[in-house]
C-alpha cells in the first residue's frame, strides 16, 4: 500500500505547487483524468460514440465501403439506408431510367475489370506530342513523398500499375518509390522540388531529365490546393532525411518551406506563356491545379484562351473539403469553395466561351465514393482524383495525426518503426481493388441511368432534395445552360463506340410472342 501511495502523493504535491494548469492545482491527481479523456476522445468518438453517418471527414459507413472494396469483401449494406434523406439539405438522388435498351450484366462482380477511360484525349486540343486518352476515369491525387511515407508511395504506385490508373507525384518530386510501374503525372509546386537548381530556382533541364527518367504522361502546375489554399507547405527539419533532400533538391535537416506563390509567373497571361514553354520543351500535356476562390482569375484565364494560341490541357479543381495536406484550422475550414460550388464557378467561365471541349476537367476533394463521383461527372468533370480514400485503401484509419509524424499505420509518417508495418506489395493490391471497385460501381450507376459511361451522366439526371421537397435538378441549382457539362458530339460518339465494344453485356430473358 505504501509503495502505491508514495507516487500518488508525489504527483499530488507536484500538482499543488505547479502554476501552469489551474485544473491540476485545484484538483490534484483527479484532474489528470480530464486530460486522459481529452486524449482518448477522438478514438472513443470514432469507435464507440459517433453513429455510422456522424463522423468527419469520412463517416464509418464510407470508410467501411472503402475498406471492404479494397479487400474484395462484401461492400453491400443491408436493411436500407440510414441516411436522413428527408431532412438533409442538398441530398443528391440519381434519377434512374425506368426502361431502356441498355442491358448491363447483373452479377455483383460484373465490370470489375471493365475499361472505363476518359471521355477526352488529354492534350489533343493543343496538339501535344504526348497527347493520350487516360485509361481510367479515377486516378490517384497529388500526395508527396515526405508527407506520405516511402512504403505508402510505393504501394500507391504499384497499385496504380495494377489498376491502369495514373498517380500524381505531388509537389515533393519524383522519388524511387514512384518507380514501380505506375504511370505518373509530375506536379510542379511553388518550390519547384525535383526540378530546381541549387538556389531554388526553376531548372528546365532538370525538369526534362526527371520526366524522361520515368513514365510521366503529363505535368501539373499546382497553384493551390483545397487543404491550404494561398499557403505554401512546410516539411519540418526532422522529416527532411537524406533521401527526401536528394529527391527535392534541398539541404538535409532543415525546414523545407514552399512559397505561397510561383516565381516564374505572376498572372494568367504569364502563366499561359509558361505552360506553353513547358509543353513545347517536354512534349507533354500541361495543366493546372487550383482551389477556387475569387472568380476573376478563371474569367481572365478563359478569355485569354479564346484565340486558341495558348491554353492549358487540363484543369484540376480541388474542393475546399480536400485535405491530404496538414493545414491551419482557419484555412482548412474557411478558405476556398467546396467542390460543388468551386467546380461550377470555374467550369462556367470556360463554358460561357465554348472552351470546355478543349480542356480535360479533373475533380478532387472527397470524390472517391460513387455518389460524390457521379455528381462530379454530371457537372462536367472528365476525371476524378482520389486522395484520402486511396490512403484509406492502403491502411489509413483516419487517426488524423498526419501533421504529427505519428501516423499509427505508417501511411503519413517518416518514422521508420511505424512505416515498417506497411507492406507495399499487399497494400498495392488493395489500392487496385478499391479503384477497380469504384470504377465498377460508378459504371453501374451510369448504366442505371441508361448511358454507357459515367461521363455521359448529365446534370439533369441528378435531383437535389431539401428536407424531403425537391429543389430541382443539379443543372438548375448549378445555373448551367442546357449543353453545359456534356461532352461534344464527336467525343460522345467515340466514347459510346468504345464502351459498346468493350463493356460486358448481360443476358435478359427472351421476349414473349406478345412483346411489341
Amino acid at each position: 500500500m505504501l509503495g502505491a501511495a508514495l507516487p500518488v502523493a508525489a504527483l499530488a504535491a507536484r500538482d499543488l505547487t505547479q502554476r501552469r494548469h489551474a485544473l491540476l492545482r485545484n484538483y490534484p491527481v483527479l484532474g489528470h483524468a480530464r486530460y486522459l479523456l481529452e486524449a482518448l476522445g477522438p478514438e472513443l468518438r470514432q469507435y464507440i460514440v459517433a453513429g455510422n453517418s456522424e463522423e468527419r471527414p469520412f463517416t464509418r459507413d464510407q470508410r467501411r465501403w472503402v475498406y471492404a472494396s479494397a479487400k474484395l469483401e462484401n461492400n453491400y449494406f443491408g436493411f436500407g439506408t440510414d441516411n436522413d434523406i428527408e431532412y438533409t439539405e442538398g441530398y443528391p438522388v440519381l434519377k434512374h431510367a425506368t426502361l431502356g435498351r441498355l442491358t448491363p450484366p447483373s452479377e455483383p462482380t460484373a465490370a470489375h475489370e471493365a475499361w472505363v477511360p476518359c471521355g477526352k484525349v488529354l492534350g489533343a486540343a493543343r496538339g501535344r506530342a504526348g497527347a493520350f486518352r487516360p485509361d481510367s476515369v479515377f486516378n490517384i491525387s497529388a500526395m508527396s513523398f515526405g508527407s506520405l511515407s516511402g512504403p505508402a508511395v510505393e504501394a500507391l504506385n504499384r497499385g496504380a500499375a495494377l489498376a491502369d490508373c495514373l498517380q500524381n507525384t505531388g509537389e515533393g518530386g519524383l522519388s524511387d518509390h514512384h518507380r514501380h510501374g505506375g504511370e505518373l503525372i509530375f506536379q510542379i509546386g511553388t518550390g519547384y522540388f525535383g526540378c530546381r537548381d541549387e538556389r531554388g530556382r526553376f531548372d528546365l533541364a532538370r525538369l526534362k531529365d526527371v520526366v524522361a527518367s520515368a513514365p510521366v504522361r503529363a505535368i501539373e502546375i499546382k497553384l493551390s490546393q483545397g487543404a491550404k489554399p494561398g499557403l505554401g507547405g512546410l516539411l519540418p527539419a526532422a522529416k527532411v532525411s537524406e533521401e527526401i533532400a536528394r529527391v527535392r533538391g534541398i539541404p538535409v535537416g532543415q525546414d523545407c518551406v514552399s512559397p505561397s506563390r510561383h516565381a516564374e509567373f505572376s498572372d494568367a497571361d504569364s502563366l499561359l506563356d509558361w505552360v506553353e514553354m513547358v509543353a513545347t520543351e517536354t512534349g507533354l500535356p500541361v495543366g493546372i491545379k487550383s482551389a477556387v476562390g475569387q472568380d476573376h482569375f478563371w474569367n481572365e484565364l478563359a478569355e485569354l484562351m479564346v484565340p486558341g494560341t495558348r491554353g492549358v490541357d487540363f484543369i484540376t479543381i480541388d474542393g475546399g473539403e480536400g485535405g491530404t495536406g496538414a493545414a491551419p484550422l482557419a484555412f482548412s475550414d474557411h478558405v476556398s469553395l467546396p467542390f460543388r460550388l468551386g467546380f461550377t464557378r470555374a467550369y462556367s467561365a470556360f463554358a460561357r466561351r465554348d472552351l470546355t471541349d478543349r480542356i480535360v476537367f479533373v475533380g478532387a476533394g472527397k470524390l472517391g465514393l460513387p455518389d460524390a463521383a457521379v455528381t462530379a461527372f454530371a457537372l462536367g468533370a472528365d476525371l476524378v482524383n482520389v486522395g484520402r480514400e486511396a490512403m484509406l485503401a492502403v491502411g489509413c484509419i483516419q487517426a488524423q495525426k498526419c501533421h504529427t509524424d505519428r501516423c499509427p499505420t505508417g501511411v503519413a509518417t517518416q518514422n521508420r518503426w511505424l512505416t515498417r508495418g506497411l507492406d507495399p506489395t499487399l497494400k498495392s493490391v488493395r489500392l487496385a481493388n478499391y479503384v477497380k471497385t469504384l470504377r465498377r460501381d460508378v459504371l453501374k450507376l451510369a448504366e442505371a441511368c441508361g448511358v454507357h459511361h459515367p461521363a455521359l451522366i448529365d446534370a439533369d439526371m441528378i435531383e437535389l432534395l431539401d428536407r424531403g421537397q425537391s429543389t430541382g435538378t443539379l443543372r438548375e441549382v448549378a445555373c448551367y445552360e442546357p449543353h453545359w457539362g456534356r461532352l461534344s458530339a464527336a467525343d460522345r460518339d467515340e466514347l459510346e463506340r468504345i464502351m459498346t465494344v468493350t463493356a460486358p453485356v448481360g443476358d435478359a430473358a427472351p421476349a414473349s410472342k406478345h412483346a411489341s
